[in-house]
């Protein structure tokens, strides 16, 4: 993975130094809360419900144990003993004292990590597909990109004060695990007719109250060109973009607004000014940048012992079934390891876990650690002989739950029980579904399926690209839950189909079991998932198993 240059490390101790004089002054007076608000949002501190909250970058979701072991001693000393992973790839803590926060971000700091550009409207931490540089399917490791993005955009003097936030998600997969067709930038590898590899770039794709897929660009965009045309992006939507209405001041608005053709071609004027001008310094940035990704020194031993476990013990199996996924190398596996264990909160993990996970990273994993968008921890190169010997250290950890890509394996944002913009509650929304479905044991038979739920129109919880998505809402000061179905967040990207009216939180659990027992006795055979049965019947047998039989004609 990549390390600090001596410029890094200037930066980021000068930056921390700044934000601790800046903490200082709020304490003692100096600083109104309105004075340090935007100074604190700068170093990722927010002032949540019932305390600050520090988010901390965790670029394209890598981390290494040494990081997650620090991360750990941060949660244990100034917070209240776990963390939360986010669908950022970032982590937050939910408890900082504000006296506190600068020995947080020195403890950062002596890792490597800091909590740089986790807030305001300025280029996000860049998030990538969490099996990079392991995947099968990959066509190149999109992690070199994603750190040159990440070194281009901190601190840019042009966008640290965009019209809005601004995210981009890369993936070097045609098979897309990183949700990029939703983000203000994503960007997409695939190769060409002649074999060379390159990105798609997508425009203004983005959640919230106007959930919108992006805008293909450039359906290939040689990889030498990806830093210009992406200045070329920001430049326009800087100049372009709305800052007298924060709700319309996203790129997607912009795309709308100007039509993609004309911010297609206003992107592409941009892009031939400035391709010259950047005279081939980002392709020698980039090939120092690749050499901290090389691929691990794989080990070349037998993987009879875990074919025999996988034969002999179901418990094992079940675990294999649903948490491995196929690695480049036929020795190797990679591993997701559950954060949603039945009835626990979505992506919280404790100090002690942590802990396990960068013990077992460096015993069985060559030290690679990797976070998901879908708020779980990924061991991405694991020999096969070690899946038994992994498996077994995951269960004692309470880290063993085979249920990734199943129905308990829910994306869910804080919500209210954190959040002071949330509406609704999230957190027990998906400890109910979780512990609901278990006791009835439909789970496997239901198979894959992704909830998302947020607890507000932001959306942080992705539910507009769920299966089946679950959205928070204020109704009168009583929670209120809309539904929506066959949303895809792959890269056959759409956003999902509103019900109709929502439910209260004690309704909400029992419509989504009407949902998937109508699904249960529609599909033509087991191997039919939910998914594909949406897209084969549409909304109408789903709206009528809600709300009665007229409702679903109304649907069809």
């Amino acid at each position: 993975m990549y390390s600090y240059s001596d410029f890094d490390e200037a930066f980021v101790r000068a930056r921390v130094a700044q934000f601790t004089g800046q903490v200082e002054r709020r304490l003692d007076g100096s600083l109104t809360e309105e004075e340090f608000r935007p100074l604190r949002l700068m170093n990722g501190l927010y002032l949540q419900l019932h305390a600050y909250m520090l988010r901390i970058a965790i670029p394209y979701g890598t981390l290494a144990p040494r990081q997650m072991r620090q991360l750990a001693l941060i949660a244990d000393t100034w917070d209240k003993g776990y963390g939360h992973f986010t669908t950022r790839q970032n982590i937050q803590f939910n408890w900082p004292v504000l006296g506190d926060v600068p020995a947080i971000l020195q403890a950062l700091a002596d890792v490597e990590m800091h909590a740089i550009q986790t807030s305001g409207n300025c280029v996000r931490n860049v998030t990538a597909d969490h099996f990079a540089g392991a995947a099968a399917d990959e066509v190149e490791d999109p992690r070199p990109y994603a750190e040159l993005l990440r070194q281009w955009s901190t601190d840019h003097p042009e966008f640290q004060f965009l019209p809005r936030k601004f995210k981009i998600a890369v993936t070097g997969s045609p098979n897309d695990r990183a949700v990029t067709r939703a983000h203000d930038i994503g960007l997409r590898m695939h190769r060409n007719a002649a074999g060379e590899p390159g990105f798609e770039v997508m425009v203004g794709g983005g959640l919230g109250r106007t959930p919108m897929i992006g805008h293909t660009a450039r359906d290939f965009l040689p990889t030498a060109d990806l830093l210009p045309y992406v200045e070329a992006v920001l430049s326009v939507y800087n100049t372009l973009g709305r800052r007298d209405n924060k709700y319309k001041a996203r790129i997607k608005i912009t795309v709308f607004e100007t039509g993609p053709v004309e911010m297609t071609r206003l992107i592409e004027e941009r892009f031939a000014e400035l391709r010259p001008l950047f005279g081939g310094n980002d392709q020698r940035l980039l090939a120092e940048i690749r050499e901290a990704f090389a691929e691990p020194d794989y080990r070349d031993a037998p993987t009879e012992a875990h074919d025999a476990v996988y034969k002999a013990d179901p418990t094992f199996r079940a675990w294999a079934d649903t948490n491995l996924a196929t690695h480049r190398n036929p020795a190797y596996a990679i591993v997701t390891i559950s954060l949603k264990a039945h009835g626990e909160t979505p992506g919280d993990a404790s100090s002690a876990q942590m802990r396990v996970m960068a013990d077992l990273a460096e015993r069985y994993g060559h030290s690679d650690l990797r976070i998901s968008h879908e708020q779980n921890v990924i061991l991405p190169h694991v020999h096969k002989s070690d899946l038994p010997a992994l498996h077994a250290a995951l269960q004692q950890a309470r880290l063993g739950t085979a249920n990734v890509g199943l129905l308990s394996d829910i994306i869910a944002c804080p919500g209210m029980d954190y959040c002071s913009l949330a509406t609704a509650r999230s957190i027990p929304v998906a400890q109910d579904l979780s512990l609901h479905f278990e006791a009835l044991k439909l789970e496997h038979d239901i198979g894959p399926l992704k909830i998302k739920i947020s607890g507000c129109i932001n959306a942080c919880g992705h539910h507009h690209v769920g299966h089946i998505g679950i959205l928070g809402l204020d109704r009168a000061g009583v929670e209120n839950y809309q539904i929506t179905l066959g949303g895809d967040g792959t890269e056959t990207a759409v956003i999902g189909d509103k019900t109709g009216p929502g439910f209260t939180y004690d309704e909400i659990t029992p419509a989504i079991e009407r949902i998937l027992r109508a699904y249960l006795g529609l599909r033509v055979d087991p191997a039919e998932t939910f998914l594909q049965a949406y897209r084969r019947v549409g909304l109408g047998p789903f709206k009528a198993a809600l709300y009665g039989e007229e409702a679903g004609k109304d649907a069809a």
